[in-house]
């Protein structure tokens, strides 16, 4: 089952102090999916998460516009509207060159053929390598003392009377 749902937030955080808004605000959209979906377990994606935390804790969006869609074991997933659906794909396995033959004369699929072992090969031993390199003297730097300037003393002029 799907359904896409415009939660209002606003009055869930309002009740909260600035510092939990956003926890909130989580929580008010997990208890209304809860109500209108009929299942506890309630999943939310990445980027509704984002979308909610986008401003910080203290300043969450009003309302969120979120598809959910609820699945035969009846875990709801919920997503932002318009984000992008990661769909699951199987790789295929490549057919070898005797699959391929085995098939065009058989007409059906081959079985798989028994593969050998690998053979453990005996580890070539390895290169010690020292722990802590060796020690480079530093230069020897003297200290520099700064000597106070002589103290000049300095007479009044006298005045021309």
């Amino acid at each position: 089952m799907e359904r896409t749902y415009i939660i209002p937030l606003r009055k869930g955080w309002l009740k909260a102090q600035r510092y939990k808004r956003a926890k909130k605000a989580i929580n008010t959209l997990k208890e209304f999916l809860k109500k209108h979906m009929k299942s506890e377990d309630v999943r939310l994606g990445t980027f509704l998460n984002l979308e909610i935390w986008k401003h910080g804790i203290k300043n969450p969006p009003s309302r969120v516009k979120v598809n959910v869609v609820k699945d035969d074991k009846g875990v709801v997933r919920a997503e932002l509207f318009g984000a992008p659906v990661a769909e699951v794909k199987k790789p295929e396995e490549k057919k070898g060159i005797i699959k391929k033959i085995a098939e065009k004369v058989t007409g059906k699929e081959a079985a798989k053929p028994v593969e050998k072992p690998a053979e453990i090969k005996p580890a070539a031993p390895a290169q010690v390598k020292p722990a802590v390199k060796p020690a480079v003297p530093k230069p020897i730097v003297a200290p520099v003392v700064k000597t106070p300037a002589p103290k000049v003393e300095v007479k009044p002029a006298a005045t021309a009377q």
